[in-house]
């Protein structure tokens, strides 16, 4: 037997699986959710059209990344145990693909509703059998002359080898004959430069998808051949690149060159999903599975279409007055009402703590705010942690304008962002032409903290201003997710944030900080040491986290023990909790929910404790193995009283939240909150009409010392 068999055999014996679940379990349960929202008859029609194309996407990248990663594990290290399952990465893998058939029917149930209901309100997609004949002549026309010249059919045969199937591509497959009765497999990959759907003739409102026009002149396209079978095809590959183990020579290429080299390999890793839309034909799907090297268990045959990314699309079809009927009213966030637009921003974050809440309310002040920096004769240096940005960037050009103004500007641009890493590449390139001094973050860690220090001298004083954020600096998803943006001039959160700066530099990862917590030398230390104290309290003591994941069995094992020790913790986590509530004598103390609504919830906020002692932190980092022991990650402690009782008043919120907000039960399931009694609320909804932001930035709102304490036995009772 291995030291690696001998090592997780002994950890199998040590581990409690009483009161955990698989991630990838949890994450599936998570998109069901999501898929689940295109069911909400209080959604606007076209709005559920598009969470079945959400939860689409999300299924691609969990097959790219997560089930791409289990595969690797299967071969690399077979015998390697998960600690929460106690399962071997084969295991595993049963589990996931064993669970996935059923989403993919609900799915298939769910898109043949919903297009019914489209159209039932006047928008159709069509099928072929379906055009008049002035229809079927306008669309014969646009294939001769707009789709034909770029199609290149291929025949697999002894004298033409199988061809690489791109990654999520679509392809028509055929099973084809020749004149001579010869079998043979016909390959059309439906080019990307076509359209997805083509509006018909004289309609605002009839489409049909390209891939079916395509079916439909097969047999032309083949010609010499006769098609017995085809079918529409994607593949899905293996897109977990190793960046980190990734050897290559400094001395010939540069860390960006490195990364632009390894992204063209993400197209050409193994496959582990074939979809098959349709009833295929056996030995085509068999002709299939034996060339890509895949078992029945990763080919799934569905119904609905393949790649749903064109429902966004159908928007530009709609008249004004379908588009009033079918679509969301579009969100017009609100500039925060305790700061003064006409005033420098810069200004009166020196007077006061300021806390924006996205979507609902406008990232301007923060533009605003480096836009007067870039500017002041004052500000000596700007220094910025870069995760994800917009593909079109004002933070960007602003961080420019500084650089070519001559201010010290810093930008640590993480190039490792999944399936983002080519548009920062194109940004660290901006950047640096602009001046920007680049870095890329420390080997093995991707820095994914959200952290903004400009520093000023000003009579031969420094002083600094700190922005610590939630959420990327993405002006996109700050229309989508729900994050904090904290702007503060507190001198102790601006001394550590120069002392972080500072040590990434110099690449190091074991820096001392007063009141940051950071990842990875720091973060899960101070976390632990922060439920112990809780624990000490008994009873008294509570704890509320609001996360996208929970799954470090450290973190999980320490709250079990907290709610043994009768500590009241709720969690609002979005996405994977491997933690399972309310197991007798293991969590019977800890509840979970989950919100998945028009916005994604995306903010973290840790709190411990209650009444003025309550210690509370925003930070970019979910509490998952990753986030606190193999990257750069922040949290930032909430020092005014006005922004602390705001946050809380934010999470109160949400926890009553009964109309889009689940349970977690012990047995991993989510179940709706029962109503009865109360009238239905959605917070998001709330959010938008109602202002969170204090009377005034100077003095706390009335009560709250024990707000904490008392909301978790509000939410106890009503669960």
């Amino acid at each position: 037997m291995s030291a690696h068999t001998i090592e997780a055999t002994l950890n199998k014996k040590q581990l409690d699986i009483s009161y955990t679940q698989s991630r990838e379990l949890s994450w599936l349960h998570f998109n069901q959710r999501v898929l689940e929202e295109a069911t909400d008859k209080s959604v606007p029609l076209l709005e559920r059209f598009k969470f079945i194309s959400i939860f689409t996407s999300n299924l691609d990248e969990f097959f790219m990344v997560r089930v791409g990663s289990l595969f690797d594990l299967s071969l690399i290290t077979p015998a390697s145990i998960d600690n929460k399952t106690l399962q071997t990465p084969q295991e595993q893998l049963a589990g996931v693909l064993g669970a996935i058939p059923a989403l993919m029917s609900l799915r298939d149930e769910i898109f043949h509703e919903v297009s019914l209901e489209l159209r039932e309100n006047g928008l159709y997609d069509l099928s072929m059998d379906e055009l008049s004949g002035k229809e079927r002549k306008y669309l014969n026309q646009y294939y001769h002359t707009n789709i034909e010249p770029l199609l290149s059919p291929q025949i697999i045969d002894p004298r033409h080898p199988f061809p690489h199937l791109t990654n999520k591509a679509l392809y028509i497959a055929a099973l084809l004959k020749n004149e001579k009765g010869g079998n043979a497999l016909g390959i059309l990959p439906v080019p990307s430069a076509i359209p997805p759907f083509i509006q018909l003739k004289g309609s605002d409102s009839r489409f049909i998808r390209s891939e079916n026009l395509l079916v439909q002149h097969i047999a032309n396209i083949f010609k010499i051949h006769a098609v017995e079978s085809c079918s529409i095809i994607s593949v899905t590959r293996n897109a977990d690149i190793s960046f980190d183990d990734e050897k290559f020579d400094d001395d010939d290429m540069d860390y960006r060159s490195h990364m632009s080299r390894l992204l063209k390999k993400r197209n050409r890793l193994a496959p582990v999903r074939l979809e098959i839309q349709g009833n295929p034909n056996r030995a085509l799907v068999e002709t299939l599975s034996h060339r890509l090297g895949i078992t029945n268990a990763q080919v799934f045959k569905l119904d609905c279409p393949i790649n749903l990314k064109y429902v966004f699309g159908l928007e530009s079809l709609l008249s004004p007055t379908m588009q009033a009927e079918l679509t969301c009213v579009p969100i017009t966030p609100r500039f925060p009402e305790c700061l003064d637009s006409r005033q420098s921003i810069m200004t009166q974050i020196k007077q006061w703590d300021m806390l924006l809440f996205y979507p609902y309310e406008q990232m301007s002040p923060f533009l605003q705010l480096l836009k007067e920096s870039a500017v002041d004769p004052h500000v000596v240096s700007i220094k910025i942690t870069i995760y994800r940005l917009a593909t079109s960037s004002q933070i960007v050009e602003q961080l420019c304008l500084a650089a070519e103004n001559g201010k010290d500007v810093t930008v640590l641009m993480e190039l490792r962002a999944h399936f983002d890493e080519a548009n920062n590449i194109a940004w660290a390139e901006r950047l640096e032409q602009a001046g920007c001094g680049i870095i890329y973050g420390m080997d093995g860690y991707k820095c994914h903290s959200k952290m903004c220090l400009i520093t000023s001298s000003h009579h031969n004083q420094i002083s600094t201003i700190t922005q610590v954020g939630t959420g990327n600096y993405n002006e996109k998803t700050a229309m989508m997710y729900t994050d904090f943006c904290l702007l503060t001039a507190d001198e102790k959160i601006g001394k550590d944030a120069i002392t972080f700066f500072q040590n990434m530099l110099i690449g190091n990862l074991n820096g001392n900080y007063t009141s940051l917590l950071v990842a990875p030398s720091g973060f899960k230390k101070s976390i632990i040491s922060l439920i112990d104290e809780e624990m000490a309290k008994g009873s008294d003591g509570c704890i509320l986290i609001k996360a996208n994941s929970l799954t470090e069995r450290d973190v999980i094992d320490k709250l079990a023990e907290a709610s043994c020790a009768g500590v009241r913790i709720t969690c609002i986590l979005r996405g994977i909790c491997c933690l399972l509530p309310g197991i007798p004598g293991k969590t019977e103390n800890i509840q979970v929910t989950s919100i998945v609504g028009r916005f994604l919830e995306h903010s973290r906020v840790f709190c411990f404790g209650s009444g003025e002692n309550a210690k509370m932190y925003i930070s970019s980092a979910d509490l998952m193995t990753r986030n606190i022991t193999r990257r750069v990650e922040i949290a930032c402690p909430i020092l005014s009283p006005v922004l602390r009782e705001q946050i809380l008043g934010i999470l109160e919120l949400l926890l009553k939240d009964n109309v889009k907000a689940r349970l977690l039960q012990p047995d991993g399931e989510y179940r709706k909150i029962d109503c009865i009694g109360n009238a239905p609320f959605d917070c998001q909804a709330y959010f938008l009409s109602h202002s969170m932001q204090p009377q005034s930035p100077i003095l706390p709102n009335s009560g709250g010392k024990n707000f904490l304490k008392t909301l978790h036995q509000f939410i106890f009772r009503i669960r």
